[in-house]
């Protein structure tokens, strides 16, 4: 599972799943619309670079920002375990697109 496109695919499962899930439990239309955004975004980065195409990463790695900029606050805010998790995900996400970014980039 070390390939990037790999695990782009499973964080647009765990996100998008997650939007579902929130959706189901609660009826949240925020948490669906969210978690569904996220995990395309994930998808489409991996979709990119299983097919060697370009921005791949770059999707990959928005995504990331757009869940980290949402999760993060609100796991300091709030304490409660749903965006810690998020948190952790986002900073995986960050992570590893980031340094693959960082390894396209030199």
């Amino acid at each position: 599972m070390d390939q990037p496109s790999t695990q782009a695919f499973l964080l647009a499962l765990l996100t998008a799943g997650g939007g579902l899930t929130g959706y189901i439990r609660t009826g949240s239309v925020p948490s669906v619309a969210a978690g569904m955004t996220v995990g395309a975004l994930y998808g489409l980065g991996g979709y990119r670079i299983r097919a060697r195409q370009p921005y791949g990463v770059e999707a990959a790695l928005l995504a990331s920002v757009v869940l980290a900029g949402s999760s993060i606050p609100r796991a300091f805010k709030t304490q409660k375990p749903l965006p810690i998790g998020l948190s952790l995900v986002a900073a995986f996400g960050l992570y590893r697109f980031g340094t693959v970014w960082n390894a396209q980039a030199r």
